[in-house]
């Protein structure tokens, strides 16, 4: 009885699949895809170097004056912005001193005052020969010695307020902290490196290349620059070139310039793509376009609705452009650069786009 509901089962889910259509049968739907067009350009093959990633524009701050460090207000790796205090010195004693000066020019004009009175007194009873030559001379030298003490004190309060005003040691200009030297409690001397700081509006790539290739590089021109630490690309201008060659190698070092960025190290690694030839008339084509597999460079494009994988090399970087010189690969030719992630060669293709 059981066997018998078993093979009436087994018959009616056949029967089921009979008349269902054969949906694995024929594949996966479509998949929808964006493309884009080949293009012939006048570009210049390209080589990657390595570089290494510097700050131009360093200062190692040290300190003027003399003083106990009372705190340290930035640590290694910080970023800080111009004006930003990095060190504070005790200024206690410092104070005290300058508190004291004010009150002596205080009572130095007390008794210039009293001096004065007195002068303009005496210079009254002297034109009208009421007091001798020589009070009238004394009254004189007591009120301009009196002024000149003012001076030379006004000009000690002066000094004091430099040396409280350098007590305080501040960024020059806005970057990261490269190397910090001192912590709080440490006794420093004029001189005595505190904090070395790299310009971050003054960020380089410093990369070798064969002296050969210079023909082909043009100070200002953009170069693609890749951090290898993320895999990032920035835009590079040329500055110019180190004036002393390699002396073993003969390469010279090219100066690129790349924009500000955060969590970057002196020192990283950078692929730099330069310039390698005459300008060329190239196929040229979205980078989006180009996919990896094994090491390898591909693109898809469309043939009869279905996608064709064609192997390409790339022989110029081009920002978000490459250039290649596989003789197939001809202007107008069509490419996808959206949804090529997933596809598989043949496999079928609606084209949603260009």
């Amino acid at each position: 009885m059981g066997r018998g509901k078993t093979v009436r089962g087994i018959l009616l889910i056949i029967g089921m699949l009979a008349c269902c259509p054969l949906v694995y049968a024929e594949g996966p739907p479509p998949a929808k895809v964006v493309v884009g067009q080949v293009r012939t350009e006048e570009v210049s093959t390209t080589q990657s170097v390595t570089g290494i990633l510097y700050y131009e524009r360093v200062s190692e701050i040290s300190t003027e004056v003399v003083g106990l460090v009372e705190e340290v207000k930035v640590s290694q790796g910080d970023h800080v912005e111009k004006g930003d205090v990095l060190v504070q010195l005790n200024t206690e004693i410092l104070e005290r001193e300058i508190a004291l000066t004010r009150t002596r020019i205080a009572q130095i004009e007390l008794r210039i005052h009293t001096t004065e009175k007195n002068f303009k007194r005496l210079d009254r009873l002297f034109q009208s020969s009421g007091v001798s030559e020589k009070d009238f001379d004394d009254a004189l030298y007591h009120y301009q010695d009196a002024g000149k003490e003012k001076q030379v004190v006004e000009d000690t309060l002066a000094k004091l307020l430099i040396q409280q005003r350098r007590s305080v040691i501040k960024a020059p200009f806005s970057g990261v902290v490269l190397n910090k030297n001192v912590d709080s409690g440490a006794w420093v001397q004029p001189g005595n490196l505190l904090v070395s700081i790299g310009s971050s509006s003054d960020l380089f790539v410093r990369a070798p290349i064969a002296e050969n290739l210079l023909q082909f590089i043009q100070i200002g021109e953009p170069l693609e620059v890749v951090l290898n630490a993320y895999n990032r690309e920035v835009e590079g201008t040329v500055i110019g070139i180190d004036p002393v060659a390699d002396l073993k190698t003969k390469n010279v070092f090219l100066k690129i310039k790349i924009p500000p960025m955060d969590f970057v190290a002196q020192n990283m690694s950078a692929n730099v793509f330069v310039p390698s030839s005459e300008k060329l008339q190239l196929s040229v084509l979205s980078r989006a376009a180009v996919i990896k597999f094994q090491g390898k460079d591909f693109v898809y494009t469309v043939k009869e609705g279905k996608a064709a994988i064609l192997p390409v090399n790339i022989v110029a970087y081009l920002g978000r452009k490459v250039a290649v010189d596989n003789p197939y690969i001809v202007p107008g030719l069509p490419v996808v650069i959206e949804g090529n992630e997933r596809l598989r060669p043949d496999q079928p293709v609606v084209v949603a786009g260009e």
